[in-house]
């Protein structure tokens, strides 16, 4: 495939395609895989990332020796073309695509300090159209301060600051772990969002008064990514786990567990029904009287794993016989089939 600003699908070769997938796979794996766990998506985020700078790592060392293929060409934001359709798909996908590994670790150091806490108050399905806006403000900034622009834009940095500007909108005074100021410690999130907004716009001043030479660094877009992320957060942040404000009116870190804690809680399944009964093979003696207990004592988070754990050591799987394992599900202690999951996910 050569290099070509106005290239077409149709100039792709098979092996382009097969690239294309591996990319695509290696994005998206993460995402799915921790949705499907309900694990936590700001961190499958940035191993979604981490994955893809590889990829494209390699197949830019790579290039004209074994083939002809470069990432940004197909899915970098390049202006000039935003208004195409065949080239819509830019304004996403060059979110997933770094110019190297310091601007990669840039943002994902970002997106894993202040991501992660931010989707424990937002829930994932919110957290990630707070991430989306602020790649898309980004982007749509760049795109209308650079209509005439030929050079591709790539890089997650809106998404990053569109997460700082959700955070400052919703929970400004909540702490959290970042670096700034030369120092490692819990900052409130209003102090880190002004500190790093304040550098940005300093930059683009610095570019726009002839101070400061010429940079590769997208200013506008991260700019942009922030305030879109900022204008939509609180209507997003509506009906979320943690209500808007609420852990920032007190700002200590004991707050956030005990937010998280009362997530946690919320996401403990009813004790009523068990899968042994339903399997037709109630429980007798022992286990029994553990289940008992377990419906008595099970209100709490503590308490409720100590029986789980208890009774795993003393049933099987009513399915297929198999051993009952106790897991870690975000917090909250459940029972599993260790042959196949799918046989038992209580409660």
């Amino acid at each position: 495939m050569t290099r070509d600003i106005d290239f077409l699908w149709s100039h792709l070769e098979a092996i382009d395609f097969l690239w294309i997938a591996i990319l695509f796979l290696v994005a998206i794996g993460p995402l799915v895989y921790a949705s499907w766990k309900e694990d936590s998506l700001a961190l499958a985020m940035v191993l979604s990332l981490l994955l893809v700078h590889f990829v494209q790592f390699f197949l830019t060392t790579m290039q004209h020796e074994l083939f002809d293929f470069f990432p940004v060409d197909i899915f970098g934001l390049i202006p000039v073309l935003s208004g195409e359709p065949s080239h819509f798909h830019r304004m996403f996908t060059s979110a997933w695509l770094h110019g190297d590994f310091i601007h990669v670790l840039g943002n994902i150091l970002v997106i894993a300090l202040a991501g992660v806490p931010l989707e424990q108050r937002l829930g994932p399905k919110r957290w990630v159209a707070v991430y989306i806006a602020g790649f898309l403000g980004g982007n749509i900034a760049w795109v209308l301060s650079h209509p005439d622009s030929y050079s591709p834009a790539i890089g997650a940095s809106g998404a990053a600051f569109g997460l700082l500007g959700a955070y400052l909108a919703c929970w400004p005074d909540d702490k959290i772990e970042f670096p700034l100021l030369f120092l490692i410690r819990a900052w409130p999130v209003w102090l880190i969002a002004f500190i790093r907004l304040g550098l940005e716009i300093f930059h683009m001043y610095s570019i726009q008064s002839g101070t400061a030479g010429e940079t590769n660094i997208a200013h506008m877009a991260h700019v942009g990514g922030f305030f879109l992320a900022y204008i939509v957060a609180r209507p997003i942040a509506k009906g979320a786990p943690s209500p808007i404000g609420e852990i920032g009116t007190s700002g200590d870190v004991s707050s956030l567990a005990r937010d998280i804690r009362k997530q946690a809680t919320a996401r403990m399944g009813g004790l009523q029904s068990d899968p042994w009964d339903t399997a037709g093979k109630r429980l007798e003696g022992r286990p029994a009287r553990i289940l008992t207990r377990l419906r008595e004592e099970g209100d709490e988070l503590e308490t409720r794993r100590a029986w789980l754990e208890e009774l795993a050591e003393h049933t099987i799987c009513p399915i297929c016989d198999g051993e009952i394992v106790a897991i870690d599900d975000r917090g909250v202690c459940r029972l599993n089939c260790s042959l196949s999951p799918g046989h038992i996910k209580w409660p």
